[in-house]
């Protein structure tokens, strides 16, 4: 059961009686209603009637190992960050706190300042926390028409797409090469009212110039050299249903302007015609170039955007979709491993952190060729590093963390004054977390990360440290 109270409930886990009292003497102008426990057993026989913002943690207690308590509020999902109290200091106990959902720890002795800042810390992480799961409850998808992944940004490509389908409105898909605007149009496509009718691609791109115009508007018999019979072109083929041009920005501007007034209109005519003809067609159109910047360079009609852009998508880059990666790699490699008759059925640790630190350039469709690669070449029941194909296998040195039972390799000596990355990183956050008193979230802010990566980085620096 929730806790309804309008103060944050705060649980304090302490069997010193002194150090309890010292801790809500610091917290008691801070808002929060605090309950005290000497012992874990009520902690845990507490928690399904009143779960608690933040629980400060001490791990050594009479009647059982905090950590006990931490393993079942992470097994159980429970919505409460957790600041687990040491004295040891030991980088392992931190560690392993973190592996188990630890939001934050402190070591004895800390002082008031430090402990109402973390608590603060993770009433506020909480209460993201819950509007974030309250999002996803409500829009969290893991798939959608045909794409997949399940991140914020894609989430919020659903919503449009969702919202977009059953209009005739113009749709105008942007982003890089390989992030799926094809999928896109065939998603918006699938999800309309035209979805019994037929989805025409176009490629803009891919067509020679002299023939863009027969390809969109076909031809009559006769109309240029090589035209001997009449020709159908996309927009008649595409009559009760969507016109999808891809790569729009290639297209040369005298044609632009006949493609402006066929949007304005619903009519054309056929290359060597006169007669006029009228469809009915949804347009979906798509680049991977800006184009207002097309616009401003003047390789791209002013009117022509503004017709096309009523209702615009930017598809992230596979970078920006965390572990998005992940879920599609696997998925691939799924796919792929039947195709060729392997038996993969996952990716190594040590792959996935790869999978995840690459920026992925060509993006989906890149990521789509690397599993390839791997499944077609390679045998085994999991992907392992050194299966990666370039570029991947470059990033390795960052890491100077090899696989489980590999040895350690010495690096070239280049220079003296040259570190691997990863260890100019490390130096970089431990020092930011030594500034900040050891407040994780604040240093996280500070470097402009997340304090989740600081803590998977923390995790992976240790594993590495005991392999």
């Amino acid at each position: 059961m929730m806790n309804h109270s309008s103060q944050p409930l705060l649980f304090l886990v302490e069997d010193s009686p002194t150090l309890a009292l010292l801790y809500q003497d610091y917290l008691r102008n801070e808002g929060y209603e605090v309950c005290h426990f000497a012992l874990g057993r009520p902690v845990l026989e507490a928690l399904p009637e009143r779960l608690p913002q933040v629980i400060l943690l001490d791990l050594e207690l009479p009647d059982m190992d905090g950590m006990e308590i931490l393993k079942h509020i992470n097994e159980q999902g429970l919505p409460c960050s957790v600041v687990v109290i040491t004295a040891h200091g030991s980088v392992d106990v931190a560690v392993e706190a973190m592996r188990l959902g630890a939001f934050d720890f402190l070591t004895k002795p800390f002082d008031g300042k430090r402990l109402c800042t973390t608590v603060h810390n993770g009433v506020r992480h909480q209460q993201l926390s819950s509007l974030v799961e309250t999002y996803r409850d409500n829009y969290d998808r893991n798939q959608f028409g045909g794409f997949l992944g399940s991140s914020l940004p894609m989430q919020g490509v659903y919503r449009i797409i969702e919202s977009a389908a059953a209009s005739k409105a113009t749709v105008f898909i942007t982003g890089e090469s390989g992030t799926g605007k094809e999928v896109c149009a065939e998603t918006l496509h699938n999800l309309s009212p035209r979805r019994e009718q037929p989805l025409v691609v176009l490629n803009c791109a891919a067509i020679p110039r002299d023939l863009i115009e027969s390809e969109i508007f076909g031809h009559v018999k006769g109309a240029f050299t090589g035209a001997q019979s009449d020709r159908e072109g996309a927009a008649a083929r595409a009559n009760g249903g969507t016109l999808f041009l891809d790569e729009i920005c290639e297209m040369e501007l005298d044609l632009q302007s006949k493609l402006l007034r066929f949007i304005q209109s619903g009519t054309f005519s056929r290359v060597g015609s006169s007669k006029q003809e009228k469809v009915d067609v949804r347009f979906v159109c798509a680049t991977n170039r800006d184009p207002f910047a097309e616009v401003k360079a003047g390789r791209f009609r002013e009117d022509l955007y503004y017709r096309l852009h009523v209702i615009p998508i930017l598809l992230p880059p596979l970078r920006e979709r965390g572990e998005d990666v992940l879920q599609i790699a696997r998925r691939f490699l799924a796919e792929f491993a039947k195709e060729e008759g392997k038996r993969f059925d996952g990716f190594t640790p040590q792959a996935e952190r790869l999978l995840l630190e690459y920026d992925w350039p060509g993006n989906v469709r890149q990521l789509q060729n690397v599993v390839r690669n791997i499944v077609v070449l390679h045998a085994g029941p999991r992907v392992e590093v050194a299966m990666l194909p370039p570029p991947l296998d470059q990033l390795r040195p960052k890491f100077a963390m090899p696989e489980p039972g590999e040895p350690m390799r010495a690096q070239p000596q280049v220079s003296q004054a040259i570190r691997p990355m990863w260890q100019v990183e490390k130096e970089t956050i431990e020092q930011a977390i030594a500034q900040c008193d050891g407040n994780i979230p604040q240093a996280a802010t500070l470097l402009e990360l997340s304090p989740s990566t600081i803590y998977r980085k923390r995790l992976a620096w240790a594993a590495s440290a005991q392999e």
